[in-house]
């Protein structure tokens, strides 16, 4: 959600258009879509409610007003450090994304900055980012780790990325449009789909509104030294895999400081992003400033982009050249149809299709089953599931595989 863009409860958003056909087109690059909260709240309802007693004592609030808040929120300026924990249930796609491209593009040296492949990373495990923002024009992501820096900066009409683990450098020129007018995205330089911060991933979770959802306020917290309201976001519908989403709300400028999104299996939560500091006065001028070290590889946008495309039409997976997508139910039981051109099947390490270690990958994740519709393979992890016939239709979605089956069943 923008911060100019309202809270409604009209229900005229189409739950899984623009941002599962987007999605679509990305996913060979991602792996898993890390936008499982856009999936899933797809329609929100609200509930009025009041926060109850806590610590801090905050004045009461509805989750409308709290909404609202988050809407109205126009914070440009922060800095900060963000944690995030991610376990959707599959192994660590560090090492493994380049396995899914084609030709071991992935493991190239001169590729290993390009943030569509980096990112990738967010999608298991725990994470330290250092954050900053300076208006919509400059922003900083770094990704820290023990012995090395992945740093994402965007500054104007430029946008430079540089892996210390490798040496090596992406650059992006005239880059103004990285970002949408309405401003969304603008508290990182991530690629669209990527959050990387609690407000994205809230953004996401409240985009649309037809009545499917419970949203209250559910009392108090501090989220790095900072009073926050808690709001709870629950499906009415079941058969969805998502249980609840919590987002502390800071009760001074409403920006999001903690997303919690737990599974309706239970258990440790699937992702919980939250600032462990936070300060929103002006960062420093030199957070934005970028300059590649002496000896770095050098990677120009238009190149990396050329050998991408390249690669992707050599690429017989290639979810790009998916045809025909159907939306099946609403709300969160929202589930995409997707049809493989020419029905093609599933990839497999025996048709020369996939490396031997994505193989093991798919199959550590696959369930077969059958039913109405044939036979097919459910790919699952905690929250967003994917059911794949062996005659070529795609259906997924942040649902459990019993509902992925009797979508498949009756489908025309």
């Amino acid at each position: 959600m923008a911060p100019n863009d309202s809270a409604g409860t009209n229900g005229t958003a189409a739950p899984g258009t623009k941002g599962a056909v987007v999605g679509r087109r990305k996913a060979v690059r991602y792996i898993v879509p890390f936008a499982v909260a856009g999936v899933a709240a797809a329609t929100i309802g609200l509930v009025p409610a009041l926060a109850s007693s806590g610590d801090p004592d905050l004045p009461e609030i509805t989750a409308q007003e709290l909404i609202e808040k988050i809407a109205a929120s126009d914070t440009q300026q922060l800095s900060g450090t963000v944690k995030i924990s991610t376990d959707l249930g599959i192994p660590s796609l560090g090492g493994l994304a380049g396995s899914f491209m084609p030709d071991g593009a992935g493991d190239k040296g001169s590729a290993s900055a390009d943030p569509q492949t980096k990112l990738t990373e967010l999608a298991s495990g725990t994470h330290t980012l250092r954050v900053a923002a300076d208006g919509p024009d400059k922003q900083r992501v770094s990704i820290l780790d023990k012995a090395s820096e992945y740093s994402l900066i965007h500054n104007g009409d430029q946008v430079w990325a540089y892996d210390s683990k490798s040496n090596a450098v992406y650059h992006a020129q005239n880059a103004g449009n990285a970002h949408d007018k309405a401003g969304r995205g603008k508290e990182q330089a991530a690629p669209d789909g990527v959050p990387t911060t609690p407000k994205a991933l809230a953004e996401q979770a409240l985009k649309a509104a037809d009545g499917t959802t419970s949203v209250t306020v559910d009392g108090t917290a501090q989220v790095a030294g900072r009073d926050a309201y808690r709001l709870v976001i629950k499906p009415e519908q079941s058969g969805s895999t998502i249980g609840s989403i919590t987002v502390a709300v800071d009760a001074e400028n409403g920006v999001p400081l903690k997303f919690t999104l737990q599974p309706s299996g239970g258990g440790k939560a699937a992702v919980d992003a939250g600032f462990t500091s936070v300060d929103f006065g002006k960062p420093d001028a030199s957070s934005f400033s970028f300059t590649p070290p002496k000896g770095a590889e050098v990677t120009e946008a238009d190149e990396a982009e050329g050998h991408g495309k390249a690669e992707a039409e050599k690429a017989k997976g290639d979810l790009s050249a998916l045809e025909g997508m159907n939306v099946i139910g609403k709300g969160w039981n929202t589930i995409a149809e997707i049809k493989t051109p020419g029905g093609a099947a599933l990839p497999s390490a025996e048709s020369g299709d996939v490396p031997a270690e994505a193989q093991q990958f798919l199959d550590a994740l696959g369930d077969k089953v059958t039913g109405k519709f044939g036979s097919g393979t459910v790919f699952k992890t905690r929250l967003v599931n994917a059911l794949m016939t062996d005659d070529g239709r795609v259906y997924v979605g942040a649902v459990t595989k019993d509902a992925l089956v009797n979508a498949a069943n009756n489908a025309g």
